[in-house]
């Protein structure tokens, strides 16, 4: 099945397979989170980025073999509800951004900093820190060497413009800015980006409008 990464609360998951990584993404929860588990075709170890909420789905989706970690996009509730539930159950390692580390009321073991590196199995994540919508948001990067990158980018970045920064221009400046220097500048237009809510996106199909995102100001 080609992967269109449309999903729904209570539908099933999409799979998107790559070489060496699956990636498969399940929306979760009142304000249809994404939650993304991802699997190292050649170790088989899995890492889930941001349990959201649901986590008998969660559980579900991660099934026997279990997760080496999780990441936590960012400190805002509606990505860790199931956090202490999917932890519990796995006795999975937390990583979350240094700066948001304090909102997130589980434990974080790794306080991850710009340009950190987050190995699941032999597939290397690096995390690039975004200040506007939280301060410590980070987004994932992972530069597939048989094809273009891929993004994980919490509430950093969506189809038609960048994160909720609450009409705080020093905010929105921030982040719009980070979007650009750590996103859009070194990442080709093929990039594939894989928000916390919502369809998917490439940076192709936003870059055209960068422009019109800063003069509106959102």
């Amino acid at each position: 099945m080609t992967y269109s990464g449309v999903v729904k609360v209570g539908g099933a998951a999409d799979v998107h397979e790559l070489t060496d990584l699956m990636i498969s993404k399940v929306a979760v929860g009142p304000m249809d989170n994404n939650a993304f588990l991802l699997r190292c075709r050649a170790t088989d170890e899995q890492l889930l980025i941001d349990a959201a909420n649901e986590p008998e789905t969660l559980l579900r989706l991660i099934g026997d073999d279990s997760i080496a970690s999780v990441v936590t996009t960012h400190r805002h509730g509606d990505h860790w509800q199931a956090l202490a539930d999917v932890v519990g159950a796995t006795g999975a390692r937390t990583y979350a951004g240094r700066f948001d580390a304090e909102g997130i009321p589980v434990a974080t073991d790794v306080q991850v900093e710009d340009g950190d590196v987050i190995r699941v199995g032999r597939v290397e994540l690096t995390a690039r820190h975004l200040v506007g919508h939280t301060p410590g948001s980070i987004v994932l990067v992972y530069d597939d060497p048989h094809g273009h990158p891929h993004i994980f980018t919490g509430d950093c970045l969506f189809p038609g413009g960048v994160g909720n920064t609450r009409k705080d221009p020093v905010a929105f400046r921030s982040l719009i800015d980070g979007v650009e220097e750590k996103l859009f500048g070194p990442l080709p237009d093929e990039t594939w980006v894989y928000p916390g809510h919502g369809k998917d996106t490439t940076l192709g199909d936003e870059r055209p409008h960068l422009a019109e995102w800063r003069r509106r100001g959102w």
